[in-house]
């Protein structure tokens, strides 16, 4: 059975709006999905396994890396995340779109996957969300006030190199205010989809 859904991913760094913007769209169409990814961190607040992570055990984790069953992983803050094959497999097939925002390590090794994967090849469309300026995006960084001074200075650095990785990627969105980003986020969606069906 050939796949019908899209697998469309979003990347940019901290403060570009990615999360709004892929939320934005999540809300306002209902044959996309947002992937919900595994990791071996704790639960917080009111968050549900299934619903915002798949909750693993290390061992669960490791024992799944062993089995080939992730189409990528990374360790960060010394938690292990991935995006499980069976997960994007089953909606792929089932013709539901996904939607995976994810750092640009990750997209890096889906894209490389999907080149050989029969149900991501030809399916995966890559979008990286570009700030203004990087002027703009510590400004952004520094109003959300979630954040040591030390931290913007460690997510300046990181979105720097992440930068430099957006000519990889098939679609690069020009962020501007998040009505237009997530007007640019549609339009973009809507075209990939009448291309890849």
């Amino acid at each position: 059975m050939n796949p019908s859904g899209i697998l469309l991913i979003v990347s940019g760094p901290a403060g570009s709006g990615k999360t709004t913007v892929c939320e934005r769209l999540l809300e306002a169409t209902s044959n996309l999905q947002r992937i919900i990814t595994a990791t071996t961190r704790s639960a917080r607040g009111n968050e549900k396994d299934g619903v915002d992570y798949h909750f693993l055990s290390r061992t669960d984790f490791e024992a799944k890396i062993a089995g080939n069953e992730f189409y990528e992983y990374a360790r960060v803050h010394n938690q292990l995340y991935g995006t499980l094959k069976s997960v994007v497999q089953e909606k792929l097939l089932g013709g539901t779109d996904l939607l995976l925002n994810i750092d640009v390590q990750g997209a890096a090794q889906l894209r490389e996957t999907a080149r050989t994967d029969s149900v991501l090849s030809g399916r995966v469309t890559t979008v990286f969300i570009m700030p203004p300026t990087l002027k703009e995006l510590e400004k952004r960084l520094r109003g959300r006030g979630t954040d040591s001074a030390l931290e913007i200075e460690r997510r300046m650095q990181v979105a720097e190199i992440e930068i430099e990785q957006s000519v990889h990627y098939e679609s690069v969105l020009e962020s501007t205010d998040k009505e237009a980003d997530f007007e640019q986020l549609r339009t973009i969606y809507a075209r990939e989809k009448l291309r890849l069906n």
